[in-house]
């Protein structure tokens, strides 16, 4: 999905569609789109230097971190992203990381990628760890039994097998 900036000659337009899941998602993502992805924002337009303020929204599928069900996951993301030409990005080797730099993007041949505008909102708002609900039981670290839909008869305890040699000594 790209957007053609020729198209945009005043100085405020508007921008608003909704991609199929299967048009926004790469391989080897963390998730899954299972939502259609809405997308809209107003493109500010200042000489050559753009500058997209909008939301995106849709719903993905991801693995629980404890449980490893998928679950969805809404997602309501916000951003204010620059855009400036490809010619102007710094080829210094070394270059200190300002504020600035996190909410600026570059474009080349009067395109903006979408896929890679929505995707990055995507992996902004991704929880660290994220789970199916707060109190996830997870898996029994012993048979694997998913804790949340029944139990197992595994014995609490776990000892440390390197330590054997240590509890033969104590006898």
């Amino acid at each position: 999905m790209q957007l053609d900036l020729t198209r945009y000659r005043q100085p405020l337009a508007q921008f608003a569609r909704t991609f199929q899941p299967q048009d926004v998602g790469e391989e080897g993502d963390a998730y899954e789109i299972v939502a259609p992805v809405e997308l809209e924002f107003e493109i500010h337009k200042d000489k050559d230097k753009f500058r997209l303020v909008g939301r995106v929204r849709t719903q993905l599928e991801l693995p629980c971190s404890r449980c490893l069900e998928p679950f969805r996951f809404p997602i309501d993301a916000a951003f204010d992203q620059r855009y400036l030409p490809a010619s102007t990005a710094a080829t210094d080797a070394e270059r200190e990381v300002e504020e600035d730099d996190l909410e600026t993007s570059y474009y080349g041949e009067d395109q903006i990628d979408l896929n890679e505008l929505v995707r990055e909102q995507f992996y902004l708002v991704l929880p660290m760890k994220p789970l199916c609900t707060e109190d996830c039981r997870g898996l029994c670290a012993q048979c694997g039994t998913n804790l949340n839909s029944g139990t197992c008869d595994c014995a609490p305890s776990w000892e440390d097998p390197r330590l054997g040699a240590l509890k033969q000594l104590k006898h």
